[in-house]
């Protein structure tokens, strides 16, 4: 695959024990893929956060360890990939040191970079916040499927940028998590982050 020129965020940047804090500050750094040659990419303007060992909504809770968590183990700075309804992949940040299963899950990002071929991956005529606003057509957009699974974020398949572009509490909503009925009183918990009036994030449910 043909190198690209890029300034990834280093893996330290990951592996601060403040999920949640994290969760916020990457709203506004910018998601690239590099997918059959072709670069694609926007900035995040939507977060959840899933913090294990306590979160019943983490595929870790209680540190279990399957196939499919195995990687949550990780020290923080690859990609977490699992296939959500068989249908969709979806695009999780592993934070935090060895053995400390959080994750971040990427649930909208506002696309900027090779639209025409975001557009053709998504079947689309035109741009509309539906090309990315959710996190399985937002990975379909961006080409992510289970291959990038375990892959480092300073690759040349997927990296993070910063291009100094921030938000301030006020300018970010804090919500319950999405489709968690079944973790109980952890559904409720605040971990949806998305950037106030920003047409591409997903809908409130």
């Amino acid at each position: 695959m043909k190198k690209v020129k890029k300034e990834p965020l280093p893996l330290s940047y990951y592996q601060t024990s403040d999920t949640l804090a994290l969760s916020c500050d990457l709203l506004g750094k910018f998601l690239f893929t590099n997918h059959q040659g072709q670069i694609t990419g926007g900035m995040i303007v939507e977060t959840e956060a899933y913090c294990a060992p306590h979160d019943k909504a983490s595929h870790a809770h209680l540190m279990r360890r399957t196939k499919r968590s195995e990687i949550m183990f990780h020290a923080g700075g690859c990609a977490y990939v699992y296939l959500c309804y068989g249908i969709y992949s979806l695009f999780n940040i592993i934070t935090n040191q060895i053995n400390v299963p959080h994750a971040i899950l990427v649930r909208a990002i506002e696309p900027l970079t090779g639209l025409e071929t975001m557009l053709k991956r998504r079947g689309k005529q035109k741009l509309e916040p539906s090309l990315t606003a959710g996190p399985g057509v937002m990975s379909i957009a961006l080409g992510i499927d289970r291959s990038l699974n375990g892959a480092l974020l300073t690759s040349e398949q997927i990296w993070l940028e910063d291009h100094k572009v921030g938000f301030t509490k006020s300018s970010i909503i804090a919500s319950p998590r999405v489709g968690i009925d079944y973790a109980g009183a952890d559904a409720k918990l605040p971990w949806r982050f998305r950037v106030k009036n920003n047409p591409f994030t997903s809908k409130a449910k």
